[in-house]
């Protein structure tokens, strides 16, 4: 069996870091995992904190050239581990996250760091360097504020979509939001632990908040008010087409193979030069499936669940939705 499309992905990528106004950072690098850096009077607030602390240390020299104040607290937009597995690299930050951010470390979190691992090798190029699952030292319900000197930074638990727990981070003031994997640019939204009938009202209370500046997941910091409103309704529009299809297909009875073959067919023309499309797609189509047959909460991926997937779908091994619903 052929690899993961992300496996073959080794190439390094360029990295940009991006002034969005005085103290805010936009850390991105065509296509990669973003990371987001806030600097208050007696230190920094990172947004996601990258894959390991080895990569985190990319992260912390950019902030050098900046400013010479330490790394306070790290919040992170949600649990997957090349978000958040790079905490360690910061120091002893307080660490910020949801409470269903945190309910579902302690679901899944070990079997998605050993998931992502396999998928991702160039992300978690450093692995030895990662002390284990990241656990938030700090958890909120809806939202929280972050007083930094007169800054406020509001962290919003906005709703169900590319997780159960997704976070943003508002600076109401300045009108720069970083968005975590809530919203992509250029970029293929991955799906597989989604909610996809949730997204687009998440992406409703996104596209309320007013950013004209925004740091997506992945793709470019966005600097003007028309580029927010573009990666929020692209993002929209991918997550909506891509249901929509795979429940057209559930309706008529097809098997999950069927879907994705027909799926990928009607998505590659307009997204398919969007990064990591190929790599995605099998994991969205088989979450999409699975909640448009029912299932509300998305099942746990395996390193060894990926691979029976990309076997099926990839490779032609029809799965009939008995099987593929495990």
């Amino acid at each position: 069996m052929s690899g993961f499309a992300s496996a073959n992905d080794m190439a390094d990528k360029t990295v940009s870091f991006d002034e969005l106004g005085p103290g805010l950072f936009a850390y991105t690098a065509e296509g990669d995992p973003n990371s987001g850096v806030i600097v208050g009077p007696d230190g920094v607030v990172v947004v996601d904190a990258q894959a390991t602390p080895a990569m985190a240390q990319d992260v912390m020299a950019r902030i050098a050239t900046v400013t010479p104040r330490h790394v306070g607290q790290v919040v992170l937009t949600h649990y997957h581990a090349v978000r958040v597995l790079g905490a360690s690299g910061y120091g002893n930050p307080v660490i910020i996250a949801s409470e269903a951010t945190r309910d579902l470390i302690v679901e899944r979190g070990q079997a998605d760091m050993d998931s992502e691992i396999g998928r991702f090798p160039r992300l978690f190029r450093g692995r030895e360097s990662i002390p284990g699952l990241t656990w938030p030292t700090h958890t909120f319900q809806k939202r929280m504020t972050l007083w930094l000197g007169q800054r406020e930074a509001q962290v919003i638990h906005v709703g169900r979509s590319h997780t159960a727990g997704d976070t943003v981070v508002w600076l109401p003031k300045e009108r720069v939001l970083f968005a975590g994997d809530t919203v992509e640019f250029g970029a293929t939204p991955y799906c597989g632990d989604a909610h996809f009938a949730d997204w687009s009202a998440t992406l409703d209370a996104v596209a309320a908040l007013g950013a004209e500046k925004l740091v997506p997941g992945r793709g470019r910091a966005l600097l003007t008010a028309a580029d927010c409103r573009e990666a929020i309704e692209g993002t929209r529009s991918f997550t909506t087409d891509l249901f929509t299809r795979v429940r057209e297909g559930v309706a008529k009875d097809w098997d999950l193979k069927a879907i994705y073959d027909d799926t990928m067919g009607f998505m590659r023309p307009r997204y398919g030069h969007w990064v990591i499309f190929e790599h995605c797609m099998p994991f969205n189509v088989t979450r999409a499936f699975d909640e448009a047959q029912g299932l509300a909460h998305p099942r746990i991926w395996t390193a060894e669940r990926d691979v029976a997937m990309w076997q099926a779908l990839e490779h032609g091994t029809a799965m009939k939705s008995a099987e593929a619903r495990g």
